[in-house]
């Protein structure tokens, strides 16, 4: 069977300094991973995180590691400006969920969440 994309949530946060806009897209996936489970994945600036049941198992340990409720994904993220960014979080709980948060120059954090289809 092959792998069925749904688009969940497209949105930007526009940037009133220079007009720009920084763009997210989060989609719905039949299978993700080496287990071709379900999953979802958020795009963002050229780049795609696999929300699936291997990586999202690896990053709760992390999380609990480091006795954290909220895992930021530092290598997953867009963070080189204070006062611009992309924040990409996975949310322990029950559902687990992936959360993004946007700021650009002119606005204030844009976060949302989105339920993962699985739980580790």
């Amino acid at each position: 069977m092959a792998n069925v994309k749904t688009v969940i949530d497209e949105w930007a946060v526009k940037d009133l300094e220079d007009g720009s806009s920084l763009k997210v897209a989060v989609l719905g996936c039949t299978e993700l991973g080496n287990e071709s489970r379900p999953g979802i994945q958020v795009i963002y600036m050229g780049n795609i995180i696999n929300y699936e049941p291997l990586f999202v198992e690896r990053l709760a340990y992390q999380a609990h590691k480091a006795g954290v409720d909220e895992y930021l994904l530092e290598s997953y993220s867009w963070m080189v400006h204070d006062d611009q960014y992309i924040k990409n979080s996975l949310v322990l709980g029950f559902p687990l969920k992936a959360k993004v948060e946007v700021k650009t120059r002119s606005s204030k954090p844009v976060v949302k969440e989105y339920e993962l289809p699985f739980d580790v």
